[in-house]
């Protein structure tokens, strides 16, 4: 297959960009996990971006997050798409330490939380309904916190999966939890399970294991990105009762990770990549998502994420079915390019890693200033930029779509976007895990079972 792109590329060589010819390394396998939101690598395969850049990637499905990382860091892989908390707990050494950066963000949104039938019908009585007599959302954990109690009366823990401890899945569980006045649990230095003074117990599961470990029982909910939330609908064994974006509205998701090494040893080819990689979030998102049902068909192949098209759909393109019948209109569930999707703000980084102070896996209070540096030495946005502008010059986007001009950090979050209403502002990273009800505050840290 090479030997007849080559010959291709070689008849059609005025056809190419002339940076392709200075690519110090053309040959590339990228990594990722069967998600949709996977799906900016897939397009720029099939719809020849990565070629365009003459680049020769294979796309390899990975059995979990750990095995994935492990792969960047030990070059059986040269990049993947992965969780945006993986590159920030790598760099500063939480679990696996290595020099892991990101320039190109791949996705907003894209994340649901799901309930097992018998934990939704114990839930439903403690939520509001509309005049159609539909639940009105968002649902608040408040809805599950008398369901925990009462399986902690029967002395039955009450258990959630969720994907990976640095996961963006992880982390908006836990704030979707301490939302409704129920402790997640708190990591420490000798006991890394999460589960310190927990009210509901989380652990890890693979993405496309989640359904059928809740149809098994051994899980009663969980936090995962499409399509597992629609399966369990799909499959009747669970509901899903709130979205990430009713959590925080046009919230940072996975992103493109490479090594450090690579970027700096690599520089042109590491902008082709992100140059077709921003081509195919553009794609993606273009015509008010009107290639979605082709991505949805690509992504149902089972080299990508192997789900049903109809699965796919009912997030992909614009809706979100949370129980049979009750399908809502969410044309942003999944944003690829609209919002500046793409560019790795730092503010993104300092979230993650407040949510890692918040629950105790950075252990001691650090500075704004440490928050600062940390998020600048893993997000490259100007590599990201560099990309971008490569592009606008040659006629294939428009200058108007990318942030030129920011510091790297996103406006507040308003408190109409999160559904604690407690405002984000990145450039305050201690003043914001203060103000949050739940979670270790400045001085504190855990010493065995207890918060000191």
């Amino acid at each position: 297959m090479r030997k007849i792109l080559m010959s291709l590329a070689a008849t059609t060589a005025f056809c190419a960009p002339t940076f392709a010819q200075e690519l110090e390394i053309d040959e590339l396998t990228f990594g990722f996990i069967k998600l949709t939101d996977m799906a900016p690598l897939a397009v720029a395969y099939e719809q020849g971006y990565f070629f365009d850049e003459g680049l020769f990637v294979t796309l390899e499905a990975q059995a979990n997050w750990k095995v994935l990382l492990d792969g960047v860091i030990d070059g059986t892989l040269e990049g993947a798409h992965m969780l945006a908390g993986q590159p920030i707990a790598a760099t500063i050494g939480y679990g696996t330490q290595a020099n892991i950066v990101t320039p190109f963000s791949m996705d907003l949104n894209g994340n649901g939380i799901t309930v097992s039938n018998e934990v939704w019908d114990l839930m439903r009585p403690h939520i509001s309904s509309q005049p159609d007599g539909l639940p009105e959302h968002p649902i608040s954990a408040e809805a599950l916190k008398p369901v925990i109690e009462e399986f902690a009366e029967r002395g039955e823990a009450f258990k959630m999966g969720m994907v990976f401890p640095v996961s963006t899945h992880n982390y908006e569980l836990r704030y979707w939890l301490a939302s409704g006045g129920i402790h997640p649990g708190y990591y420490s230095p000798d006991n890394t399970t999460g589960q310190i003074a927990a009210e509901a117990f989380l652990s890890v599961t693979p993405p496309p294991q989640m359904p059928s470990t809740l149809e098994a029982g051994t899980i009663h909910g969980y936090c995962v990105g499409e399509p597992w939330n629609q399966q369990a609908v799909a499959m009747g064994i669970g509901v899903p009762v709130v979205t990430d974006y009713e959590i925080w509205k046009n919230n940072p998701e996975k992103v493109f990770g490479l090594t450090e090494a690579f970027v700096e040893e690599n520089p042109n080819t590491t902008k082709a990549i992100v140059r077709a990689l921003i081509r195919a979030a553009m794609w993606l998102d273009e015509n008010e998502n009107g290639n979605r049902m082709e991505a949805v068909e690509m992504l149902s192949r089972p080299e990508y994420v192997g789900a049903d098209p109809d699965v796919i759909a009912a997030s992909m393109t614009g809706t979100f079915e949370y129980e049979k019948g009750d399908v809502r209109e969410v044309p942003d569930f999944n944003v690829f390019f609209r919002y500046n999707a793409t560019y790795p703000y730092y503010s993104d980084a300092v979230w993650y890693l407040t949510q890692m102070r918040r629950w105790g896996q950075i252990a001691e209070t650090q500075t704004d200033e440490w928050y600062d540096d940390i998020a600048k030495s893993v997000y490259r946005p100007d590599v990201y930029l560099a990309a971008a502008r490569s592009l606008v010059d040659e006629g294939l986007a428009n200058e108007a779509d990318f942030p030129w001009d920011t510091d790297g950090y996103r406006p507040a979050t308003p408190e109409g976007d999160i559904i604690d209403g407690v405002i984000y502002d990145g450039r305050t990273p201690n003043a914001y895990i203060d103000s949050l009800t739940i979670g270790l505050k400045s001085g504190q840290t855990v010493v065995g079972d207890t918060v000191e």
